[in-house]
Protein backbone atom coordinates (compact mmCIF):
# COMPACT_ATOMS: atom_id res chain seq x y z
CA UNK A 1 0.00 0.00 0.00
CA UNK A 2 3.15 2.52 0.41
CA UNK A 3 3.52 2.19 -3.11
CA UNK A 4 0.05 3.45 -3.93
CA UNK A 5 0.19 6.54 -1.53
CA UNK A 6 2.78 8.20 -4.49
CA UNK A 7 0.75 9.81 -6.94
CA UNK A 8 2.45 9.63 -10.97
CA UNK A 9 3.97 12.89 -11.35
CA UNK A 10 5.96 14.39 -14.63
CA UNK A 11 9.64 14.49 -13.49
CA UNK A 12 10.37 16.56 -15.77
CA UNK A 13 8.42 19.17 -15.47
CA UNK A 14 8.88 19.05 -11.35
CA UNK A 15 12.38 19.84 -11.54
CA UNK A 16 11.45 22.89 -14.33
CA UNK A 17 8.97 23.64 -12.21
CA UNK A 18 11.38 23.61 -9.13
CA UNK A 19 14.51 25.46 -11.30
CA UNK A 20 12.63 28.27 -11.74
CA UNK A 21 12.15 28.74 -7.99
CA UNK A 22 16.22 27.80 -6.48
CA UNK A 23 16.61 31.37 -5.50
CA UNK A 24 13.95 31.85 -3.28
CA UNK A 25 14.18 32.27 0.22
CA UNK A 26 11.70 33.06 3.19
CA UNK A 27 10.79 36.23 3.58
CA UNK A 28 10.40 35.43 7.72
CA UNK A 29 12.34 33.41 10.27
CA UNK A 30 10.11 31.48 11.97
CA UNK A 31 11.99 29.74 14.67
CA UNK A 32 9.74 26.95 16.04
CA UNK A 33 10.21 24.37 19.03
CA UNK A 34 7.52 21.80 18.87
CA UNK A 35 6.92 18.30 21.01
CA UNK A 36 4.41 15.67 20.35
CA UNK A 37 2.87 12.02 21.99
CA UNK A 38 0.30 9.79 21.33
CA UNK A 39 -0.74 7.46 23.74
CA UNK A 40 -3.00 4.41 23.61
CA UNK A 41 -5.39 5.35 26.45
CA UNK A 42 -6.59 2.47 29.19
CA UNK A 43 -9.36 0.68 27.08
CA UNK A 44 -8.24 0.12 23.32
CA UNK A 45 -6.16 -2.86 22.02
CA UNK A 46 -4.44 -0.36 19.58
CA UNK A 47 -3.90 3.02 18.89
CA UNK A 48 -5.67 4.46 15.53
CA UNK A 49 -4.23 7.79 16.37
CA UNK A 50 -1.31 9.12 14.47
CA UNK A 51 1.11 12.49 14.41
CA UNK A 52 3.39 13.21 11.60
CA UNK A 53 5.57 16.32 10.15
CA UNK A 54 7.54 17.46 7.39
CA UNK A 55 10.39 19.80 7.92
CA UNK A 56 12.45 20.56 4.42
CA UNK A 57 15.69 21.76 5.13
CA UNK A 58 16.42 23.67 1.66
CA UNK A 59 15.39 27.05 1.36
CA UNK A 60 13.01 27.00 -1.75
CA UNK A 61 11.08 24.20 -0.37
CA UNK A 62 11.01 26.35 3.22
CA UNK A 63 9.80 29.42 1.10
CA UNK A 64 7.29 27.89 -1.09
CA UNK A 65 5.80 24.81 1.29
CA UNK A 66 6.57 25.71 4.29
CA UNK A 67 6.78 22.78 7.19
CA UNK A 68 4.15 20.61 8.03
CA UNK A 69 3.07 19.13 11.23
CA UNK A 70 -0.40 17.08 11.38
CA UNK A 71 -2.11 14.47 13.19
CA UNK A 72 -4.72 11.93 12.69
CA UNK A 73 -7.59 9.30 14.30
CA UNK A 74 -8.48 6.66 12.16
CA UNK A 75 -11.51 4.78 12.34
CA UNK A 76 -13.38 1.33 10.96
CA UNK A 77 -12.17 -1.42 13.49
CA UNK A 78 -9.40 -4.08 13.43
CA UNK A 79 -6.76 -2.72 11.67
CA UNK A 80 -8.43 -0.51 9.72
CA UNK A 81 -8.31 2.66 11.37
CA UNK A 82 -4.74 2.23 11.83
CA UNK A 83 -4.49 1.82 7.88
CA UNK A 84 -6.36 4.98 7.29
CA UNK A 85 -4.55 7.74 9.72
CA UNK A 86 -0.84 6.12 8.75
CA UNK A 87 -1.90 5.93 5.03
CA UNK A 88 -3.50 9.36 4.74
CA UNK A 89 -0.79 11.51 6.39
CA UNK A 90 1.79 9.38 4.38
CA UNK A 91 -0.54 10.67 1.14
CA UNK A 92 -0.86 14.36 2.38
CA UNK A 93 2.58 15.02 2.78
CA UNK A 94 3.86 13.29 -0.37
CA UNK A 95 0.93 15.41 -2.57
CA UNK A 96 1.60 19.07 -1.01
CA UNK A 97 5.29 18.49 -1.16
CA UNK A 98 5.23 17.25 -4.71
CA UNK A 99 5.15 20.04 -6.81
CA UNK A 100 6.51 23.75 -6.67
CA UNK A 101 4.45 26.42 -5.19
CA UNK A 102 4.86 30.69 -5.63
CA UNK A 103 4.40 30.78 -1.61
CA UNK A 104 1.36 32.76 -1.84
CA UNK A 105 -0.98 31.96 1.29
CA UNK A 106 -3.80 31.80 -1.09
CA UNK A 107 -2.49 28.72 -3.13
CA UNK A 108 -1.23 27.29 0.33
CA UNK A 109 -4.32 26.62 1.52
CA UNK A 110 -5.43 25.00 -2.38
CA UNK A 111 -2.69 22.65 -2.46
CA UNK A 112 -3.52 21.47 1.38
CA UNK A 113 -6.93 20.80 0.09
CA UNK A 114 -5.66 19.25 -2.93
CA UNK A 115 -3.40 17.23 -0.50
CA UNK A 116 -6.11 15.87 1.51
CA UNK A 117 -8.74 14.89 -1.58
CA UNK A 118 -5.73 12.67 -2.41
CA UNK A 119 -6.09 10.76 0.72
CA UNK A 120 -9.45 10.77 0.83
CA UNK A 121 -9.71 9.47 -2.69
CA UNK A 122 -6.34 6.78 -1.85
CA UNK A 123 -8.63 5.54 1.05
CA UNK A 124 -12.02 5.38 -0.07
CA UNK A 125 -10.33 3.28 -2.92
CA UNK A 126 -8.63 1.13 0.21
CA UNK A 127 -11.73 0.79 2.22
CA UNK A 128 -13.56 -1.19 -0.81
CA UNK A 129 -10.16 -3.23 -1.36
CA UNK A 130 -9.83 -4.10 2.21
CA UNK A 131 -13.75 -4.82 2.12
CA UNK A 132 -13.97 -2.65 5.53
CA UNK A 133 -17.96 -2.44 6.24
CA UNK A 134 -17.34 0.07 9.16
CA UNK A 135 -16.87 3.54 7.54
CA UNK A 136 -12.77 3.42 6.80
CA UNK A 137 -11.37 6.57 7.77
CA UNK A 138 -9.68 9.32 9.41
CA UNK A 139 -9.72 12.61 11.00
CA UNK A 140 -7.08 14.88 10.16
CA UNK A 141 -5.92 18.13 10.60
CA UNK A 142 -2.39 19.24 8.97
CA UNK A 143 -0.87 22.74 9.88
CA UNK A 144 1.39 24.64 7.46
CA UNK A 145 4.02 27.49 9.14
CA UNK A 146 5.31 29.32 6.13
CA UNK A 147 7.22 32.60 6.69
CA UNK A 148 4.78 34.41 9.28
CA UNK A 149 1.77 32.39 8.23
CA UNK A 150 -0.46 29.52 9.90
CA UNK A 151 -2.50 27.63 7.44
CA UNK A 152 -4.79 24.97 8.65
CA UNK A 153 -6.77 22.32 7.04
CA UNK A 154 -8.91 19.89 8.52
CA UNK A 155 -12.10 17.48 8.08
CA UNK A 156 -13.45 15.41 11.02
CA UNK A 157 -13.63 16.49 15.12
CA UNK A 158 -9.87 16.50 15.77
CA UNK A 159 -9.18 20.59 16.66
CA UNK A 160 -6.15 23.29 16.45
CA UNK A 161 -6.40 25.50 19.56
CA UNK A 162 -4.00 29.06 19.61
CA UNK A 163 -2.86 29.99 22.77
CA UNK A 164 -1.44 33.62 22.48
CA UNK A 165 -0.24 35.86 25.19
CA UNK A 166 -2.77 37.65 26.89
CA UNK A 167 -5.79 35.82 25.08
CA UNK A 168 -7.75 33.30 25.96
CA UNK A 169 -7.30 29.93 24.72
CA UNK A 170 -9.07 30.06 21.12
CA UNK A 171 -10.51 26.81 19.32
CA UNK A 172 -9.69 27.58 15.37
CA UNK A 173 -11.24 24.70 13.99
CA UNK A 174 -15.28 23.74 14.12
CA UNK A 175 -15.95 20.44 14.71
CA UNK A 176 -17.41 18.36 11.95
CA UNK A 177 -19.76 16.69 13.66
CA UNK A 178 -23.54 15.75 14.11
CA UNK A 179 -23.60 17.29 17.82
CA UNK A 180 -21.60 20.72 16.56
CA UNK A 181 -24.38 20.95 13.50
CA UNK A 182 -27.27 21.14 16.35
CA UNK A 183 -25.52 23.67 18.11
CA UNK A 184 -25.09 25.66 15.39
CA UNK A 185 -28.84 25.01 14.69
CA UNK A 186 -29.70 25.97 17.98
CA UNK A 187 -31.23 22.63 18.78
CA UNK A 188 -28.69 21.77 21.42
CA UNK A 189 -26.75 23.84 24.24
CA UNK A 190 -22.85 23.77 24.12
CA UNK A 191 -23.39 22.05 27.67
CA UNK A 192 -26.30 19.73 26.35
CA UNK A 193 -23.54 18.67 23.49
CA UNK A 194 -21.03 17.42 25.73
CA UNK A 195 -23.06 15.35 27.18
CA UNK A 196 -24.50 13.85 24.13
CA UNK A 197 -24.46 10.20 23.61
CA UNK A 198 -23.88 11.17 20.24
CA UNK A 199 -21.12 13.41 20.48
CA UNK A 200 -18.58 11.39 18.92
CA UNK A 201 -20.84 10.62 15.48
CA UNK A 202 -18.72 12.77 13.04
CA UNK A 203 -20.13 14.62 9.53
CA UNK A 204 -17.30 14.56 7.55
CA UNK A 205 -14.08 12.04 7.18
CA UNK A 206 -11.08 11.21 4.98
CA UNK A 207 -11.81 8.36 3.07
CA UNK A 208 -16.11 9.35 2.93
CA UNK A 209 -15.68 9.27 -0.90
CA UNK A 210 -17.08 11.67 -3.24
CA UNK A 211 -18.00 15.42 -1.87
CA UNK A 212 -15.64 15.06 0.65
CA UNK A 213 -13.79 19.03 1.85
CA UNK A 214 -11.26 20.08 4.27
CA UNK A 215 -11.71 23.72 5.87
CA UNK A 216 -9.09 25.82 4.99
CA UNK A 217 -7.82 29.05 7.73
CA UNK A 218 -4.74 31.05 8.18
CA UNK A 219 -3.98 32.95 11.17
CA UNK A 220 -0.74 35.76 11.58
CA UNK A 221 2.03 34.48 13.80
CA UNK A 222 3.29 35.89 16.62
CA UNK A 223 6.17 35.55 18.59
CA UNK A 224 5.15 33.43 21.92
CA UNK A 225 1.96 31.62 20.50
CA UNK A 226 1.52 28.00 20.78
CA UNK A 227 -0.42 25.79 18.61
CA UNK A 228 -2.09 22.74 20.13
CA UNK A 229 -3.61 20.01 18.06
CA UNK A 230 -5.50 17.59 19.24
CA UNK A 231 -7.30 14.51 18.86
CA UNK A 232 -11.15 13.84 20.57
CA UNK A 233 -9.68 11.86 23.05
CA UNK A 234 -7.65 14.89 24.42
CA UNK A 235 -10.68 17.32 24.18
CA UNK A 236 -13.39 14.85 24.76
CA UNK A 237 -11.49 14.80 28.96
CA UNK A 238 -10.18 17.99 28.79
CA UNK A 239 -11.78 21.44 28.46
CA UNK A 240 -10.28 24.83 27.17
CA UNK A 241 -8.99 25.87 30.36
CA UNK A 242 -7.87 22.56 31.31
CA UNK A 243 -5.51 22.47 28.25
CA UNK A 244 -4.14 26.23 28.40
CA UNK A 245 -3.51 25.47 32.37
CA UNK A 246 -1.63 22.08 31.12
CA UNK A 247 0.52 24.17 28.78
CA UNK A 248 1.37 26.96 30.58
CA UNK A 249 4.97 27.88 32.09
CA UNK A 250 6.33 24.60 30.86
CA UNK A 251 8.63 22.68 28.32
CA UNK A 252 6.92 21.72 25.60
CA UNK A 253 7.86 18.03 26.29
CA UNK A 254 6.61 17.82 29.33
CA UNK A 255 3.44 19.88 28.38
CA UNK A 256 2.46 17.07 25.95
CA UNK A 257 2.91 14.25 28.38
CA UNK A 258 1.24 16.27 31.07
CA UNK A 259 -1.97 16.24 28.60
CA UNK A 260 -1.61 12.78 27.58
CA UNK A 261 -1.46 11.74 31.38
CA UNK A 262 -4.43 14.08 31.99
CA UNK A 263 -6.62 12.37 29.46
CA UNK A 264 -5.68 8.61 30.89
CA UNK A 265 -6.22 10.36 34.42
CA UNK A 266 -9.76 11.68 33.37
CA UNK A 267 -10.79 8.36 31.68
CA UNK A 268 -8.94 7.03 29.51
CA UNK A 269 -11.36 5.39 26.80
CA UNK A 270 -9.88 6.37 23.89
CA UNK A 271 -6.80 6.76 21.85
CA UNK A 272 -5.15 10.39 22.53
CA UNK A 273 -2.57 12.43 20.57
CA UNK A 274 -1.30 16.14 20.89
CA UNK A 275 1.34 17.93 18.79
CA UNK A 276 2.69 21.38 20.54
CA UNK A 277 4.36 24.06 18.45
CA UNK A 278 5.49 27.26 20.09
CA UNK A 279 6.51 30.38 17.92
CA UNK A 280 10.08 31.41 19.66
CA UNK A 281 10.85 34.65 17.46
CA UNK A 282 10.02 36.11 14.00
CA UNK A 283 11.89 37.83 11.83
CA UNK A 284 11.97 39.34 8.25
CA UNK A 285 14.95 38.45 5.83
CA UNK A 286 15.41 41.80 5.78
CA UNK A 287 16.40 42.05 9.17
CA UNK A 288 18.35 38.97 9.00
CA UNK A 289 19.96 40.26 6.40
CA UNK A 290 21.12 43.99 7.71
Amino acid sequence: MADETTAEFNTEDLARGWAQLADRRPTHHTELAFAARTDIGRVRENNEDKFDFFLPDDAPTQATRGRLWAIADGMGGHSAGQVASEAGLKTVIRSYFAEPLTGETSEVGEALRQSLRDANALIAQAAINMGAKNGMGTTMVVAIVLNDMLTIAHVGDSRAYLLREGERIRQLTTDHSWVEEQVRRGALSRAEAEKSPYRNVITRSIGMGDGMDADILTEKLFPEDILLLATDGVTGYLGEDALAALVSHKSLSKAALDIVDAANDAGGKDNSTVVLLKVLSITSASEGAS
